[in-house]
């Protein structure tokens, strides 16, 4: 493990991604010794690119003594704001709090009149002036953080207001769709851009996993509804996605698991994330364990030797450990390393 390159864990993610792949599980340490980031504001432009310039530079560090699954990524960051903000969703940017937009509709009636935004609106012009300026200072082969995507429904319930929303799915579900097309229209156009220019292999939007291929995003409003209307309004657009970019892999931290049976339904599940309590998770991992990776907010306690047989054997997971310092972290490090050579993991 003393030259696990950069090439070396991508390769390993590559595979893991396979059903039939020998490795079963990977690991992503949590450690850290740069600064607070700034909040993600229109007005914090330079200040985000040095300091995602710091933590390119402390990962590509961390890389040679923490042998982890962690590829060293330059950070893009945002808030849930953009796609709204770029329909005209005025933001609200608290000093200390991420941002976050309001409603800019609240009637079925309005939908017709917006239109679908250029990649040149400011906020989305933003991300790719973060971007090239990190590039051009790591170079084409540094990895880029995917911004922080929502599924085209999640950001129609942050452009229309959410309460009458939901109302519009049952009684003018025409409009809903028709805004979501818009939104889709615009998310497509904007990946389509990005993968061009910065490559199709990325870093997850959350959590910060390594994809060689595919798109990523939270889907979070289909804890408020039901599972039939989640297969009629959110499961073709999620499917569309992940036909189009090859493979999906979806962030939930809503309390969804009436729809489980729905995102076992969508097709090229790379990998999924549930932020829930833990009972929960517990269910989850045997339950998708034959279906598609995991890398849950949750995934044991302990060290290794009394984490890894509490999971099913057919699942492949990404264990998620957290050092407070580089002690612990090298101490986490020193247990991969001999789960690897032991081929405990292989």
């Amino acid at each position: 493990m003393k030259n696990d390159s950069i090439e070396n864990r991508k390769r390993r993610w590559g595979e893991f991604y396979t059903p039939s792949s020998r490795f079963r599980s990977l690991f992503k340490v949590g450690y850290t010794e740069y600064p607070p980031r700034p909040q993600p504001h229109s007005y914090l432009v330079q200040q985000r690119i040095e300091w995602a310039w710091t933590r390119y530079q402390e990962l590509v560090e961390q890389g040679s003594w923490l042998h982890d699954d962690t590829v060293p990524f330059l950070d893009v960051y945002t808030g849930t704001e953009i796609f709204a903000e770029a329909f005209g969703c005025r933001v609200h940017e608290a000093k200390d709090q991420m941002p976050f937009a309001t409603p800019l509709i609240d009637d079925a009636g309005d939908v017709a009149g917006l239109k679908i935004p250029d990649l040149s609106s400011p906020p989305l012009k933003r991300l790719f002036t973060i971007a090239d300026a990190l590039r051009s200072r790591a170079g084409e082969d540094a990895v880029v953080r995917l911004p922080d995507i929502q599924s085209p429904m999640d950001i129609c319930a942050l452009i229309w207001r959410k309460d009458s929303f939901f109302v519009a799915l049952v009684d003018n579900p025409a409009a809903v769709h028709e805004l979501a097309d818009k939104v889709m229209a615009l998310l497509t156009a904007f990946l389509d851009k990005w993968f061009g220019r910065y490559g199709t292999d990325f870093i997850a939007h959350y959590p910060t996993y390594y994809v060689p291929h595919g798109v990523t995003l939270s889907e979070d409003e289909i804890g408020a509804i039901s599972s039939s209307m989640c297969a009629e309004h959110f499961l073709p657009e999620l499917s569309a996605l992940s036909e189009r970019y090859g493979r999906i892999g979806i962030h939930c931290c809503a309390d969804a698991r009436h729809q489980w049976r729905n995102i076992e339904r969508i097709p090229n599940l790379m990998l999924l994330n549930l932020g829930q309590p833990n009972d929960v998770l517990q269910e989850a991992y045997p339950y998708f364990s034959n279906h598609t990776t995991q890398m849950h907010r949750w995934c044991g306690d302990g060290d290794l030797a009394e984490r890894l047989p509490l999971f099913p054997k057919t699942g492949r997971i990404v264990y998620r450990l957290t050092a407070e310092t580089r002690e612990e972290a090298e101490g986490w490090s020193s247990q991969i390393e001999k789960d690897r050579q032991a081929s405990v993991l292989n």
